[in-house]
């Protein structure tokens, strides 16, 4: 049997440090109305918290991606968990809403930015040459698949106990997670004397591409020439759609809508668990297409089909059918981030394989400004309203927008480079 080449094992780390800080941050939607009976605080201002977390988590994705070209990917990874562990442990000593706004806001927002923003781009990116897009689908899916699949065993365990008990299982995945990262990871090829997976031509060595420069100079330099292409534009913008349209408003909100209907808490969760486990099977099967078909149309009905079933949701629910909101999990999970492997692509395939991963990031920062928008924005019409249902309207009708966005980008033949740029 051929030996497993180390970049497979380095994806699997990858995939489940990726699920400990989803979970992680995707509990937010468990802890809403806890936080609001144990402490008295009103849901606005715990959507507040959540949606500064989205926001700086979103808005870091940049400088993450120069940071781990200076200072190495694995530490990035071991100091990123040790931010989150930390984060959680001050959740138990919480008891002001600004705490709450600084550790869920701050703290665990910027822990969570590494795994939740570039990390999946600059693993395919650096580990392989052959199948990135499927590389890229399936450390996507991971993402969703992390903020969701758990969420029904936290929601049991804050009706059956508290959500303390909630709080200490992810910290212990957090922990066992920052073990494996410190006995296993490697930052690149090059650190195990091997070629990236599908190179096998000796001749093209990897390029140490770790720089003494500014981080924050590598970003923002790399943004300025970015923003002067109007596929930048197109694809933040519907980025920013796609934040909004998922981890933003069903993320955070789709718990506490449910539950406005008569629905239990767990019964919820185990509707998003159900989203995140056909999530796998859309987003690794979205990857695997991204690297066959054109990626604009992808990205086509993939904002359509999503639209039209936030559009349909609210009338599921008044009928308050348990079938319906199955059938709107498996369609809606199929579809949660499968955005994400055509977006990279087109990013990489117009700024090169060296910037686009810094690019993607101020592309991701666009999608978690949808999403503190959705977060925030959803907890204020409810309070209007006394109802979501406007918020998960508006959202349908921005996916729909979405899709005029991704095809006024032009067709890509090849791979082009903006400024210099190393090409593997």
């Amino acid at each position: 049997m051929k030996r497993i080449h180390y970049s497979w094992i380095i994806l699997c780390i990858t995939f489940f440090a990726i699920i400990a800080a989803g979970i992680t941050r995707s509990s937010s939607g468990v802890f809403i109305v806890p936080f609001e009976e144990d402490f008295g605080w009103d849901r606005s201002v715990i959507s507040f918290a959540f949606a500064i977390s989205l926001f700086l988590y979103g808005f870091s994705g940049p400088f993450m991606a120069a940071l781990v070209d200076v200072i190495g990917l694995k530490k990035m990874m071991l100091l990123a968990m040790a931010t989150l562990i930390a984060g959680l442990g001050l959740t138990f000593w919480m008891n002001e809403v600004w705490q709450l706004i600084l550790i869920w806001g701050v703290i665990i927002g910027l822990g969570s930015s590494l795994f939740l923003t570039i990390l999946s781009p600059h693993i395919a990116n650096r580990w392989f040459v052959k199948k990135r897009g499927l590389a890229v689908g399936i450390l996507t899916a991971s993402t969703a698949t992390g903020q969701l699949v758990l969420l029904p065993v936290l929601a049991a365990l804050v009706e059956a106990y508290s959500w303390q008990w909630a709080i200490g299982l992810i910290l212990i995945l957090s922990v066992v997670m920052f073990a494996i990262i410190l006995l296993f990871m490697k930052s690149s090829p090059k650190d195990m004397g091997i070629l990236p997976y599908g190179l096998l031509d000796e001749q093209h060595e990897e390029v140490d591409v770790r720089q003494k420069r500014n981080p924050i100079r590598i970003a923002f330099s790399t943004l300025f020439d970015a923003i002067k292409v109007k596929e930048f534009w197109l694809l933040a913008g519907s980025f920013f759609i796609c934040g909004l349209s998922t981890s933003g408003l069903i993320g955070t909100h789709f718990i506490s809508y449910c539950i406005g209907f008569g629905f239990t808490a767990v019964t919820a969760a185990s509707m998003l668990s159900l989203m995140g486990v056909f999530d796998l099977i859309g987003t690794t099967l979205s990857g695997w297409l991204s690297d066959r078909f054109d990626n604009r149309w992808l990205l086509f009905w993939y904002y359509g089909l999503r639209g039209l079933s936030l559009l349909i949701l609210p009338f599921a629910l008044t009928h308050g059918s348990v079938t319906l909101l199955i059938i709107f999990s498996i369609f809606y999970g199929l579809d949660w981030i499968a955005t994400v492997p055509p977006t990279v692509n087109i990013s990489r395939q117009i700024f090169g394989i060296e910037k686009s991963v810094v690019i993607y990031g101020w592309i991701f920062a666009a999608h978690q400004v949808g999403a503190a928008v959705a977060a925030s924005g959803a907890g204020i019409i409810y309070k209007v309203f006394n109802s979501y249902s406007w918020a998960f309207l508006m959202a349908g009708g921005f996916c729909l927008l979405a899709c005029l966005f991704v095809m006024v980008i032009k067709k890509q033949e090849k791979e082009l480079e903006i400024g210099p740029s190393h090409q593997i």
